[in-house]
């Protein structure tokens, strides 16, 4: 459901319907889907000035779709030693457990 405001079949309906799609693909409930769905168009329609209100930290900032992930902990150095661990023992990299971060960055790197 697109947050208020937002007409069926609108481009803020659509992005609405699509950010839901994702967030379910990535495990979210159906609630915390269409949360996390309405708070976002809510913040691009603020940043945009469709919104009679918004917030100052909705206004500053890059905005969710140019950052493109950037903060969402998969970056260069955004992992922890142990998620790269886990992704090292699913690729089934040899001695993963005597290596450092940073060699675990390296093997995980090259071989996804």
């Amino acid at each position: 459901m697109p947050p208020r405001g937002a007409k069926k079949g609108s481009k803020r309906a659509r992005q609405c319907e699509h950010i839901k799609s994702s967030e379910k693909k990535a495990g979210r409930s159906e609630g915390r889907a269409e949360e996390n769905a309405a708070r976002a168009v809510n913040k691009e329609k603020a940043r945009s000035g469709e919104s009679r209100s918004s917030s100052r930290s909705s206004t500053r900032g890059r905005s969710a779709s140019s950052r493109g992930g950037k903060r969402s902990g998969h970056g260069p150095g955004g992992r922890t030693r142990e998620q790269l661990y886990n992704d090292a023992k699913k690729l089934g990299i040899e001695g993963r457990s005597k290596m450092s971060k940073e060699e675990l960055q390296r093997a995980v790197g090259g071989a996804s």
